[in-house]
């Protein structure tokens, strides 16, 4: 079974600050097939993806904008991103750094 494990799992908040999956992702990863395993890691690492994040510009996927309903990010705690430019979206990285929301 593939996974993108470092071996410094830690809930940050809806995301493992180790690996950078949702504990969705984390919970149902066994039950996940190879192809969905490579799917998610490439999305993970940039290999699979929609649009450059808007904060540091690496690339990012988005389930919205690959067509979906929803996006990986609505499962994580709702972070601070009043900073950012209305509409825009960012990696998983660099979702997971920004403050939680108050």
């Amino acid at each position: 079974m593939k996974t993108p494990c470092v071996g410094k799992c830690k809930n940050s908040d809806g995301v493992c600050s180790g690996c950078l999956r949702t504990m969705s992702e984390v919970g149902e990863w066994r039950h996940m097939s190879d192809d969905e395993h490579v799917k998610t890691i490439n999305e993970i690492k940039g290999l699979r993806t929609t649009h450059a994040c808007s904060l540091c510009g690496k690339p990012a996927y988005c389930e919205i904008s690959a067509g979906k309903s929803t996006c990986w990010c609505f499962e994580l705690t709702k972070r601070d991103t009043s900073s950012l430019e209305a509409g825009s979206c960012v990696c998983r990285e660099c979702l997971s750094s920004l403050p939680l929301q108050d």
